[in-house]
């Protein structure tokens, strides 16, 4: 209860007792004034509360905005986090892909010698052999009648 729920409800009392005993002693006056405390007590009471809930709301207000700079800066945080991890494995993709790379090269080129040192050594069987693959795609890819 702030000061002025205080004051208002103290008054709003205090009017009462004013239109009480001026109902009881035949004093119109003192009738209307405890009339007009009492309606004045109530309304700076009704603005103790406002003020009060307005207060409560602007605190609420402030511990939310909190919040949700926190949050979002835990959000910001935690993207951080995610592309730092992202980067790392791309990294490891690239460096993996590349590895992948050079061993097919090597194998390639190992396989390429082996096949050219068995074309040299084997001309006859290799001439033979490109000879009757020609044949058979000729045979495949010939038109029909």
């Amino acid at each position: 209860m702030n000061r002025d729920e205080f004051r208002g409800a103290k008054r709003h009392l205090k009017g009462r007792a004013q239109s009480t005993i001026g109902g009881m002693t035949g004093d119109p006056g003192r009738q209307v004034r405890g009339a007009v405390d009492q309606v004045a007590g109530g309304a700076q009471y009704a603005y103790g509360r406002a003020r009060d809930r307005a207060e409560r709301f602007a605190d609420e207000g402030r511990d939310l905005a909190h919040d949700v700079r926190d949050r979002a800066g835990n959000l910001v945080e935690d993207g951080r986090h995610f592309a730092d991890d992202v980067r790392d494995r791309a990294e490891d993709l690239l460096e993996d892909g590349r590895d992948f790379a050079k061993d097919a090269r090597k194998r390639g080129e190992a396989y390429g010698r082996r096949a050219i040192g068995y074309a040299d050594d084997n001309r006859a069987t290799t001439l033979v052999a490109i000879a009757a693959v020609a044949f058979g795609l000729g045979w495949l890819l010939r038109p029909s009648r």
